[in-house]
């Protein structure tokens, strides 16, 4: 799916296919890119969350932007989502470490363990927003966690989209989970809330990433390997 969304993107972007056209029909592309038509229904979701592309019902697939701006998850821009992000859930992690109760730890640890053995991706995302749900939670306000009940669904997609594109994020995060549920293990709070930092952190950086121009990246690559 990464290689057919880098070459549909990659054509968008150098005016392949201009702002106004319409993408072939999904059977020309599925026929044309030698691919089964699951895979391009991923790669066409993912040129639309990146805002690159509008689907029309009985009508296609259009190009709506030549960049990746700020990729928008539900009702949410990905930069507004990050921003509320940083400023609720560091600062709730570290009211968790200090109000937390042993049945949130429980709670917690008992996720967290299931998202390390958990190899479905959608599975994944689900407990992903149920565990930063579960943060809100310890931290013992009602108001936190309707804030995060707010964005749930944008937390939902824009987690989908960084595994499905961000390589080993899965794996990255739960790395992060797990030093966020220690911080509050310990009762630290600056250790809770330099852990939410960080993910908050990697979060940003792995969408950075993903949102570069295509053009740059094969740049990149072709360079490295010459």
């Amino acid at each position: 799916m990464e290689a057919v969304l880098a070459h549909l993107r990659g054509a968008i972007e150098r005016g392949e296919y201009a702002i106004g056209d319409k993408l072939p029909s999904e059977a020309e592309l599925c026929r044309t890119l030698e691919i089964s038509r699951p895979v391009l229904r991923e790669a066409l979701r993912a040129l639309q969350t990146m805002g690159l592309t509008v689907s029309k019902t009985g009508k296609g697939t259009f190009v709506v932007a030549n960049a990746v701006e700020d990729p928008t998850f539900g009702d949410y821009a990905a930069s507004d989502l990050l921003e509320v992000r940083r400023h609720i859930e560091i600062p709730v992690a570290g009211y968790a470490a200090l109000r937390r109760t042993p049945e949130n730890l429980d709670h917690l640890a008992h996720l967290l363990d299931r998202m390390e053995r958990e190899t479905d991706t959608t599975a994944w995302v689900a407990m992903d927003t149920l565990f930063h749900l579960a943060v809100a939670e310890a931290a013992q306000n009602p108001v936190f966690r309707r804030v995060i009940e707010e964005i749930r669904d944008a937390l939902a997609r824009q987690s989908a989209f960084l595994n499905e594109l961000g390589g080993f994020r899965r794996e990255q995060s739960n790395r992060e989970h797990r030093a966020i549920v220690e911080a509050l293990m310990d009762g630290s709070e600056s250790d809770a809330v330099d852990a939410m930092s960080h993910h908050l952190d990697r979060v940003e950086t792995t969408l950075t990433h993903i949102v570069r121009p295509a053009r740059t990246v094969q740049h990149k690559e072709g360079g490295t390997e010459a």
